[in-house]
């Protein structure tokens, strides 16, 4: 697994968790509005859906997960990959001629920043009371139940959430979710932007109603 420059990437989150079958949960443990977000909408205009990482096909999931949970809530998105070639959107002055030209009124953002695998081992037990004597035990032992041992491999991917209002250049809102044990990237994807969307409700930055058919 590579890392880019900027820290662990969304390839992160697309590989399989070894030896556990524990589901997938994400929670949020931070958020911060700005003072202003009130006042800022995006409403009939366009926004950016972006995934940072150097994997073109992990931006392609992502980004596009994104663009269909920003449209169900009727706001117009766009998959930030659509708007550039790559190359022009790893550099921020190349990057922003490409966005003013299409318009681009905010962006919502992904970036996974922490990838913490933990590896817990149970030891095996003996079910049987019988220590306090070694005759005690000697007699009852025989009839001991063992229980073998086993490890268990927990996954924790860290991921932020940012919206910016590009015209104005100003963060409006940010968040931190957790999700642990992962299973594949497009699930836990599909997961976050459905959590982070719950957030930005309770915020007030998103509308509660889906767009109409």
């Amino acid at each position: 697994m590579s890392l880019s420059r900027r820290g662990v990437g969304v390839m992160a989150l697309f590989t399989f968790v070894s030896g556990s079958a524990l589901a997938a949960k994400t929670t949020f443990s931070s958020v911060w509005k700005a003072p202003n977000a009130a006042a800022v909408t995006f409403k009939g205009k366009k926004v950016a859906a972006l995934v940072i990482d150097g994997d073109m096909s992990l931006r392609v999931s992502g980004e596009e997960a994104l663009v269909r949970e920003l449209n169900v809530l009727g706001i117009e998105s766009v998959a930030a990959y659509r708007l550039a070639p790559k190359e022009e959107l790893q550099s921020a002055d190349r990057a922003k001629g490409w966005f003013e030209r299409a318009q681009v009124a905010g962006v919502v953002a992904f970036r996974a920043i922490n990838d913490d695998r933990r590896r817990t081992y149970q030891p095996a037990t003996w079910t049987t009371t019988y220590y306090q004597s070694f005759w005690g035990y000697y007699g009852n032992s025989w009839s001991a139940v063992y229980e073998p041992g086993y490890v268990r491999n927990e996954r924790f991917v860290s991921l932020e959430t940012v919206i910016f209002d590009v015209p104005g250049n100003a963060l409006v809102w940010a968040g931190m979710s957790t999700t642990e044990n992962p299973k594949t990237g497009q699930a836990v994807v599909a997961e976050v932007v459905k959590q982070a969307v719950k957030e930005m409700q309770k915020q007030g930055l998103a509308s509660a109603q889906a767009k109409s058919k």
